[in-house]
């Protein structure tokens, strides 16, 4: 994670409001989902969402990428004699120093997915439009839940607000917390 601020402090009850880059615009179901996430997020750090006279607009983005495990065994899968065979071992079998180990296997590369997100918010005032705050947030895992995965996210996303700490760093968030649940 990563996190930018020009901030020195936000008032209590600062506001905001989104902002939607025209791609946000034409899925407008997938986005208000994003947003919402985001929204408990930003009321965590005190910032409270007002249309109507923000003093900060908050861009929000979210990616997943769905791909096949770093930790797949290359050589169980998709060889140049297709699966089973990746030119090691005899049908998913493996030779090991003296004897056949394990038994055959089929499996699809789909069967060891990887997902990779990313979560990014911005944050402008409103008068001059002025980025005051940029923070991004990447997870990578096996696990296919993004409406669990996202919303803790955009909450790690801004751990240090309005100050955080210079440089690349790691957030750990429990999920079986109270504070990550609320």
């Amino acid at each position: 994670m990563k996190s930018f601020s020009s901030l020195g402090t936000v008032a209590p009850g600062a506001t905001y409001r989104f902002e939607r880059l025209p791609s946000q615009q034409a899925d407008t179901a997938r986005q208000d989902s994003l947003e919402a996430m985001a929204a408990a997020a930003l009321e965590k750090v005190g910032l409270r969402r007002d249309d109507a006279k923000p003093q900060y607009s908050a861009q929000i983005g979210a990616r997943v990428t769905a791909g096949l495990s770093p930790w797949a065994d290359p050589w169980l899968y998709d060889g140049p004699w297709g699966y089973g065979y990746g030119g090691y071992g005899y049908y998913g079998r493996r030779w090991y120093g003296g004897g056949w180990y394990g038994s055959p296997v089929f499996m699809p590369p789909a069967a060891n997915p990887w997902y990779e997100r990313e979560v990014s918010i911005v944050l402008r005032e409103t008068g001059s439009n002025r980025v005051v705050y940029e923070t991004r947030a990447r997870n990578d895992g096996p696990y296919n839940s993004s409406a669990a995965i996202l919303p803790v996210m955009f909450q790690a996303a801004l751990q240090g607000f309005p100050n955080p700490p210079p440089g690349e760093r790691r957030v750990n968030i429990d999920l079986s917390s109270p504070t990550a649940k609320k």
